[in-house]
């Protein structure tokens, strides 16, 4: 095994389904929000594909979730 590649291992990409129920609110808000999406960028997107996106920008751009996710991974 070579372990000294410039490339690190790549991490599992296998696909995680996850079910939720949200409530009619939020998929009114969500669905207003695809349909600014398809305005600003003139491509509609479905839901299933902008929410995991959304999860990820407002995970990177929390400092508390940021800063304690450094610090478990200087542990390990």
């Amino acid at each position: 095994m070579m372990g000294d590649l410039r490339l690190a291992q790549l991490p599992d990409r296998t696909p995680i389904k996850l079910g939720i129920q949200i409530t009619p609110q939020l998929h009114a808000d969500l669905t207003r929000y695809a349909a600014l999406y398809k305005q600003a960028y003139g491509r509609e997107e479905a839901l299933s594909d902008l929410i995991p996106a959304m999860l990820d920008s407002f995970l990177a751009s929390d400092r508390e979730f940021v800063k304690a996710q450094k610090a478990d991974v200087g542990r390990s």
